[in-house]
């Protein structure tokens, strides 16, 4: 399994496994089709893609969006389903972590769904905590908010 980060080879495979599991829960949404346009975006307002490969095949990919003064959202995260069940999720995670870490990053957040449970549970092991349950004004499918502040490793 081999890391990388703002790899612009793999922004269609990143688009293509986000459209794979939204449509698999929910349908996609307007602000879904417009990153789907222009996933660079992400890596130009100086976001992160993150992307894991086994064989040179994307097999699981996320992002870190700038939302500005140190505030970041973990978003798109997916694994490919074939690759599911073997932890992940967890190796982008902590490479989310590690990324924020680099950047003094201060906070975390994210935007989910309660009904995507295993998601929720991976959050809540590794630190965030619910700030917000209901609807969400940028998502339909949206219905809780979590954040985790970020403490420096050095």
């Amino acid at each position: 399994m081999k890391l990388h980060i703002n790899n612009p080879n793999h922004l269609t495979d990143f688009v293509a496994l986000n459209e794979l599991w939204i449509r698999h829960y929910f349908k996609l949404e307007h602000a879904d089709k417009e990153l789907a346009k222009n996933p660079e975006k992400i890596i130009n307002a100086g976001g992160y893609v993150i992307s894991l490969t086994e064989s040179n095949q994307v097999v699981a990919v996320c992002a870190l969006f700038n939302k500005a003064n140190g505030i970041y959202e973990l978003a798109r995260m997916t694994v490919h389903p074939n690759f599911r069940g073997r932890g992940l999720a967890h190796l982008l995670m902590a490479a989310c972590f590690q990324q924020l870490n680099k950047i003094k990053a201060k906070k975390v957040y994210l935007i989910s769904n309660t009904k995507l449970k295993a998601a929720i549970k991976l959050y809540q092991h590794h630190g965030f905590i619910t700030t917000h349950l209901g609807p969400h004004p940028d998502y339909q499918r949206a219905d809780i908010v979590m954040e985790k502040i970020i403490t420096f490793i050095t």
